[in-house]
């Protein structure tokens, strides 16, 4: 049986230079506050204002994944190393992400959960 030596269903062509792009790598992030809106992040690196991300945010049994706006970003505290704060705007969330958001806020109001340890991630 012969094996075709190109599988792809659409050819690729070559660059005569290099191209450069960008690839989006989800960062470890604190979450230190969160609403309906948004949330005030902390990371290790600066992100620039009124740019845009996809946040993962894991909320007790439930996870989502949010766009955001960066609507600021300062210097926080300097335990071992700068740590930024960050408020993120979200940005047009699912009606999954509102609801599981919404619970989450609520379940903390009540006082039903404890503080949380949020695994949240951030896509840079």
């Amino acid at each position: 049986m012969e094996r075709p030596e190109n599988k792809r269903d659409k050819e690729r062509v070559p660059v005569p230079s290099p191209l450069h792009g960008e690839v989006m790598v989800f960062q470890p992030m604190t979450i230190l506050d969160i609403s309906l809106g948004g949330a005030q992040v902390e990371t290790p690196f600066p992100l620039q204002l009124d740019s845009l991300h996809d946040f993962r945010l894991s909320l007790g049994d439930r996870s989502v994944v949010v766009k955001g706006r960066i609507a600021h970003c300062h210097i926080g505290e300097l335990q071992g190393g700068v740590l930024y704060r960050t408020g993120v705007e979200f940005i047009e969330p699912s009606e999954h992400a509102k609801a599981a958001i919404g619970a989450f806020v609520e379940a903390l109001k009540v006082g039903r959960q404890r503080p949380p340890v949020v695994d949240a991630e951030l896509a840079e």
